[in-house]
């Protein structure tokens, strides 16, 4: 990846593209639940989304191989989109805002105290 597409995004573009292009293939409850998911994931997005890209590639192929193997979407997800996400979001280290806010005020109120 070059400064360009680092500064513009144009990189995650293409890559998003790819994922959506690859999600309409999926059956009409798995391309739900993937959207569902996408809208739970970006709570845990960095500033510019760059760390949720192998989180969302991984998932994306979890849902391809269960559609292939013919299992229903409740059975891979287990009825729980928002713990799942969580979890997987947990998993791979991504902080959500709240996490990094919380950070951040730790660490001022320890600097103010001369920590």
């Amino acid at each position: 990846m070059n400064f360009w597409e680092k500064i513009t995004g144009s990189d995650m573009t293409k890559e998003f593209r790819g994922f959506e292009s690859r999600a309409k293939k999926l059956p009409a409850d798995y391309q739900a639940a993937w959207e569902e998911i996408k809208a739970n994931l970006w709570s845990y997005s960095s500033f510019t989304g760059r760390n949720l890209m192998p989180i969302l590639d991984g998932v994306l192929g979890l849902l391809e191989e269960s559609a292939v193997d013919g299992q229903r979407v409740d059975e891979v997800l287990d009825n729980d989109i928002k713990g799942f996400c969580s979890a997987l979001a947990g998993e791979e280290g991504a902080k959500s805002y709240r996490d990094k806010w919380r950070e951040q005020l730790n660490y001022n109120v320890a600097k103010k105290l001369g920590k």
